[in-house]
Formats: structure tokens, sequence, C-alpha cells
């Protein structure tokens, strides 16, 4: 049996957060014994982990700038302050903080594994966790295995680091079977009326989710006759400006934020579209979900949307990544119910691909090859 160390900064409402709980739940425990470490407990996505995961947190709060406390500790420092047990297996699972302390593992026998989760797209924001980008370059050189969340990522991840060669690319876990069951219970009474075509967005609401872009276009289309209502889920520092936007502008009737929810599939099945205006992403746990649950998707062009929906529309809409062109993407979908049918049933189709099975075992395989 492997022991294996996931450290993440938090288990908080993030995609990423929400799919290593999907995979740990979902590793076969005869094979790997999982602990899940938190810099910071208490996140939402905690309690979902099952029994046979064990869950352990340094910090229960830490205090604002900690990244740059962090930085006053070297790697080798920070890991022997946090992790006190021997493993055979420790895995950043996201950049950050937690790549700058696994570096750090003194044992030459426990093997090393980094999970990019997102574009870094600059050497500033590569090294931000870090003292320098210099410092950077040591730490990913200590991993036995880089993982990337999708070619794009892996892509970027390597124009910024060229002379690393142990990149390779994994997929997220999704619970489809949980996600195809919750998504057949029943939306409270009065969330939804018959006579509206429903978009939704889902994610964090914070800036670079771009849920401004996505009301903007709702106010173009509301202006222009289109039935539309827009459902956004999710909680973040955000709200309180997208609430302002929404009342000044009169679109209390026909924009709903729904809050963070523990089952968003009941409420994605139910729309018409999912749309993305994300400024970044590394391969999106929503877009993914909205296709498990046949709901088309519609996205600008951020990391993994063309290896998700194919470089030619396959399954869903990627337009260019700005505003228009997603209007014009959206427009062109509601003014074609036959197009908006046909890209519900390709999003079946595709949503088959990210079975929980196929992507844990490719994990596993990893895992067991080191």
């Amino acid at each position: 049996m492997k022991k294996i160390l996931f450290f993440i900064h938090d288990l908080g409402p993030g995609g990423a957060e929400k799919v290593l709980v999907n995979l740990v739940n979902n590793m076969d425990p005869e094979a790997f014994e999982v602990t899940v470490m938190s810099l910071i407990g208490g996140g939402v996505n905690e309690q979902f982990l099952k029994p046979h995961v064990r869950s352990v947190s340094c910090f229960k709060k830490l205090p604002r700038g900690h990244t740059h406390i962090l930085k006053l500790w070297t790697p080798a420092q920070l890991h022997a302050r946090f992790i006190r047990e021997r493993y055979d297996i420790e895995v950043s699972y996201l950049e950050g903080p937690s790549a700058r302390i696994i570096s750090g593992c003194p044992h030459s026998d426990t093997k090393l594994v980094s999970w990019i989760h997102g574009e870094q797209n600059s050497r500033a924001v590569a090294a931000r966790s870090f003292r320098s980008f210099a410092e950077s370059e040591r730490c990913y050189h200590r991993f036995h295995r880089i993982i990337c969340v999708s070619e794009y990522v892996k892509r970027d991840f390597s124009a910024l680091y060229p002379n690393l060669d142990t990149l390779g690319v994994l997929y997220n876990t999704n619970e489809t079977g949980v996600i195809l069951q919750k998504k057949a219970e029943p939306v409270e009474d009065g969330v939804f009326t018959c006579d509206e075509i429903k978009m939704c967005g889902v994610g964090r609401l914070i800036p670079s989710k771009g849920f401004d872009c996505i009301l903007r276009i709702h106010k173009r289309l509301k202006e222009q006759g289109y039935p539309v209502h827009t459902y956004l889920l999710g909680k973040g520092a955000e709200q309180g400006k997208l609430e302002a936007y929404v009342r000044q502008n009169e679109l209390t009737d026909s924009v709903t934020f729904l809050g963070y929810r523990t089952n968003p599939y009941k409420y994605v099945a139910n729309c018409d579209l999912f749309v993305c205006a994300s400024l970044a992403e590394g391969f999106s746990t929503a877009a993914t979900e909205a296709l498990i649950v046949g709901t088309p998707v519609c996205t600008v062009d951020v990391s993994g949307m063309k290896e998700m929906l194919g470089e030619n529309n396959e399954y869903g809409i990627v337009t260019q990544n700005d505003e228009e062109a997603l209007y014009q993407g959206i427009k062109r979908l509601l003014d074609d119910p036959e197009l908006l049918a046909y890209y519900q049933n390709q999003a079946l189709l595709r949503g088959k691909n990210f079975s929980t099975e196929n992507t844990v075992k490719a994990v596993q395989d990893m895992f067991m090859a080191l």
C-alpha cells in the first residue's frame, strides 16, 4: 500500500478543491492510504471527504498576507514545520505555497508530484508564492512529476520552465454518478419559470470569473427583447458589486443570485445554456459538469475549453476571449433553437468522456509508476 499526502492551501469552494475531494474519495483504499492536508482548515469541501480519507489542517485561520510571511522560511524549514510524518508520495495539489512547501521534502525515497491547475502566463505570476522566479525553478526541479490539468496549461507552464522534462496531463475527476443522480432532484418552486430562456454561470464571484461580463451581456439581450433569465451559482467578494449593477440597471426580476449550493447540478440541468466568461481557467470543473448534465456550453477561449468542446465547436461554442464575441455566440444559440438542441445532445455525448472511473484510473496508474 502506498502512503500518499495531498497538500493544498484550503478546501474552499473552488474547482480545484472540489476535484481533489472527488479524486481522493474514489481512489482505491486498499492500494492507497490517503491524507489530505490543508494549510487552512474548515473549507466547505472538507465536509465531503469520505471517512477513509484522513483530513488534517495546519491552521484554522491565517493572517492577511500569510503568503509573504511564509517566504521568511525556506521550503525545507516549512516542510519540517508542517509535515511530520513520512509518506511514499507527497503531492502539491495547487501551484502556490503548497508547491513551495512540498518541494522542501528532505526524504530521498519520497516521490514528489506537483499539480498545476491554471495558466501562469508570466514569470511574475508563476513566482508570486516564491521568493523569486529562480527559487521557483529550483523548487519545481525537485518534483518527480508535474501534472497539468490540460494540454493548454502544460504548454503555458513549459514555456516558463522549458528545462523541465517531467510534465504530463491528467484530467480532473468528476463524480459523474453522483452528478447524474443529483441533477434529478427537484428544484424549489418559484426558482424557474417556463417562459424564460435560462442562462447560468457557476463559480466563485471574483473578478477573474467574468460574471460582470455575463451581466452586461444579459442586459444587452434584455434590451433586444430576449426573455432571458440569468442564474449565478457561487459566492465571493464581487457579489455586492454585481448585485449593485443588477439594481442600477433594473434587472432584479431577471437575474437571480443562488449563492453556494451543495447541489448545483439540478439548477444547471434545468438551464438552457451554461456561460463561461472567465479571464483564465485550468480545465473548468463547472463547464465539465454542465456537459455531464446535458446543458449546452458557450464559453470564451480559455485554457482547456477547446480540449473539452472541440477545436471546431463539435461539443459546444468557444468564442474569442472578448465580450462582443461571447455575446454573438450566445445570441447565435438563442436565435436558433435547433442549434441549441443539437448542442444539448452533444453535451451529453461529450460528458460521457469524463467518467470517474477513467480519470481516477489514470491518476492511480501514474502513482503506481513512480
